[in-house]
């Protein structure tokens, strides 16, 4: 069974986001950003289901219906913060007001050393974890699909630094399992994504503002089975050119035994999509799901 966002294929030729990527490097970001205007306007008068997956969406996360500004707000700070993927790509992070919080305990928690999960969602800026690598000299590895993006990622690998591409791992490959055992054995971080379904993964039916919705139990059994401790990761757009990275302790001690593994995987899953449901409440325009989400799940 295919997950329903794979349903839904990346809109946009290969040329026009070559033209995009060329546009942003060479003329600046402002004359970049002058672009995203017309082109939110035509996804957002002549992608239906986006825009119904969004109105749905914000009207549980504002608290109320929202209105065509809320809708244009969202598809906005998306195709904001995909632009600022090329220049995060580029390792131009100087222009940015970025600024990260927690820092100190997911260091604490590296200086025993082991390596941790960064968990995260289609909240924000992932590609932000890059700049825990440079800045900060952490060691940041990134688990991605990349067939759905498929042309903004053939794009962005052009650019992409040797030494940073190899930190990417590829999610469904043969390999994907043991190249994240051993990057965390030798103590690095990898940063994982749990609010989407590849399809055919098992998922877990959790409440997500207040609803029945379906999670993954992918990134948590994975955790469990490492035995390493997970942090929740968040690369918050706040407008503008700034952005927050939270981190902060998720679960330190994954743990159960083989009969219990089920329902720790349940309760833990469910505390994801609370804490989830919590930074879309923080920030409601940063979630990125242009899909119904509750589809597939008993309502």
């Amino acid at each position: 069974m295919n997950a329903p966002w794979r349903a839904h294929g990346e809109r946009g030729s290969l040329s026009a986001t070559r033209f995009m990527k060329w546009l942003a490097l060479r003329c600046g970001r402002r004359v970049a950003r002058l672009l995203l205007v017309p082109i939110c306007a035509y996804f957002l008068a002549f992608s239906p289901r986006a825009r119904s997956a969004s109105r749905q969406y914000l009207a549980l996360a504002l608290g109320r219906p929202p209105h065509l500004p809320d809708l244009w707000r969202h598809f906005f700070a998306f195709a904001a913060t995909v632009l600022d993927r090329v220049y995060f790509v580029d390792g131009r992070f100087g222009p940015f007001d970025i600024e990260v919080r927690g820092l100190d305990l997911l260091r604490g928690t590296l200086a025993k050393g082991r390596g941790c999960l960064l968990l995260g969602a289609h909240l924000g800026s992932f590609e932000l974890l890059r700049t825990l690598a440079p800045e900060h000299r952490l060691p940041v590895n990134a688990v991605m699909y990349e067939e759905n993006a498929a042309n903004i990622t053939e794009v962005l690998n052009t650019q992409l630094d040797p030494t940073l591409r190899e930190r990417v791992i590829v999610s469904g490959e043969v390999d994907t399992m043991l190249r994240i055992a051993e990057c965390v054995s030798r103590g690095e971080l990898v940063g994982v994504l749990g609010d989407r379904s590849a399809g055919s993964e098992k998922t877990v039916t959790c409440r997500f503002f207040g609803r029945d919705a379906a999670f993954p139990q992918g990134p948590l059994r994975l955790a469990l089975s490492l035995r390493v401790p997970v942090y929740w990761v968040a690369g918050l757009y706040e407008g503008g050119k700034r952005y927050v990275i939270h981190l902060e302790p998720f679960c330190e001690e994954p743990n159960a035994d083989r009969a219990e593994r089920a329902a720790w995987t349940r309760e833990w899953t469910q505390r994801y999509a609370e804490r989830l449901e919590h930074f879309c409440r923080l920030a409601p325009y940063n979630w990125f799901n242009f899909y119904d989400f509750w589809s597939r799940s008993p309502r």
